[in-house]
């Protein structure tokens, strides 16, 4: 997704991008849903579905923007502050634990993307403001979709954010649309595809387990998209990715060791 939003972003706006990814996703799942059985996509709290795919909308249009203007790694890096506040978040909201063990891979997360980023002696640039805010809106919707699959079916919470999205982001999107070329057709259609299934993942997988050790899990992307950069748009290649990567990957380790543990008692 973040490969498609950075190709797209040459030549189109991220409201427009925002808006062409929802009409692909949403239908997309619009078909699976016409083959559901019938109540598949029966909402509750829909006013919790409208806060949260508002804020979630929000972070994806601050998101691609950042795509746009800094290195992969870097916006990834950025990002992984997100399960700072979601623990925090889901403390407060969620009655979850704050155990020991989620405490070590925030604070070992945390240090691992200073170490990438380095601050002091890489500036900080306003792509960076951008995807920061991002992650802060991500947290929110993350928090208040594991609220929701309580009692919402994930295939509904997916079909009813990209519904919802849709006349929100056509707001923007309309009003700087550009024709596309055909050449972007296919990123067009791989930013709608890998959004929905990544949503469709994330919003199960926080229906069977804490947030706050699901998103330590997330992190594996770092040393993904590093590479990718580095192949694909010659970004710079630098090992403190990697050492920082080994930080969140033990803190991540020793987590998911301390639940296993706990599980067994």
């Amino acid at each position: 997704m973040a490969v498609a939003a950075r190709e797209l972003s040459d030549t189109i706006s991220p409201f427009q991008i925002v808006l062409m990814r929802t009409i692909v996703a949403l239908s997309i799942v619009s078909a699976i849903v016409l083959r559901s059985q019938p109540g598949a996509i029966a909402i509750h709290r829909p006013k919790l579905h409208m806060f949260r795919n508002f804020i979630h909308y929000f972070g994806n249009l601050t998101w691609i923007i950042g795509v746009g203007l800094i290195p992969l790694a870097q916006v990834f890096a950025l990002e992984f502050t997100m399960p700072i506040w979601v623990a925090m978040m889901a403390v407060f909201f969620l009655d979850e634990k704050m155990t020991f063990g989620k405490i070590v891979a925030i604070v070992l997360g945390f240090i691992g993307v200073l170490i990438v980023l380095r601050p002091g002696l890489v500036p900080i640039e306003l792509g960076s403001l951008f995807v920061l805010i991002a992650s802060f809106a991500f947290a929110i919707a993350f928090v208040s979709g594991k609220s929701l699959s309580k009692d919402n079916a994930s295939l509904a919470i997916i079909f009813w954010m990209f519904a919802m999205q849709l006349p929100i982001s056509a707001i923007g999107g309309i009003y700087v649309w550009t024709t596309p070329e055909w050449a972007d057709l296919p990123w067009i259609l791989w930013i709608g595809v890998t959004a929905l299934t990544a949503h469709y993942s994330m919003v199960r997988a926080l229906a069977l387990a804490d947030v706050t050790l699901i998103l330590p899990i997330d992190f594996i992307r770092m040393p993904l998209i590093a590479v990718i950069g580095y192949m694909f748009y010659a970004e710079p290649f630098s090992i403190w990715i990697f050492v920082g990567a080994g930080l969140i990957f033990a803190g991540n380790y020793y987590n998911i060791h301390q639940e296993h543990k706990g599980m067994q008692k």
